[in-house]
Parts: structure tokens; C-alpha cells; sequence
């Protein structure tokens, strides 16, 4: 499996099941047997920049940006 297909698969879960993309990833290695450290490598970039912007959201990380005001 490559990349794109990757990406595809766990952005059709996240549809799927309404969760967000690191539960899916977790869920997907958890469902085929899979070390979460191996899936690394498939992840694409603009998966990568999802995964930034929801943990950013969550405040798991940092925001460089000024605050987000609720709508």
C-alpha cells in the first residue's frame, strides 16, 4: 500500500465512522494487527497537515497563529 492509497482509506473512515483522523490511524492499525510506528511512512503530507490543524484545534500543540474565534 502506498501513500495516496493510505490517505484515502483513512479520510474514508474518518467520513465513515465521524472520527477524527488520529483515531482512525490508531483504529486502522488496531483493526489489521499493525505497529503504529510502521504506518509512519504512508502517512502523506496532506494528511500530515490535517492531523497538525485538528491536534492545533484540540490544543495539542501550539497554534503559531493568533487565536480562532468560535463562530
Amino acid at each position: 500500500m502506498n501513500s495516496k492509497e493510505f490517505s484515502l482509506l483513512i479520510e474514508g473512515m474518518v467520513r465513515k465512522k465521524r472520527c477524527s483522523y488520529m483515531d482512525a490511524i490508531v483504529l486502522y492499525c488496531d483493526d489489521n494487527e499493525i505497529d503504529i510506528s510502521t504506518v509512519k511512512s504512508m502517512v502523506s503530507k496532506s494528511l500530515k497537515e490535517k492531523i497538525k490543524a485538528e491536534a492545533e484545534r484540540l490544543n495539542m500543540l501550539k497554534s503559531k497563529r493568533g487565536g480562532v474565534l468560535p463562530v
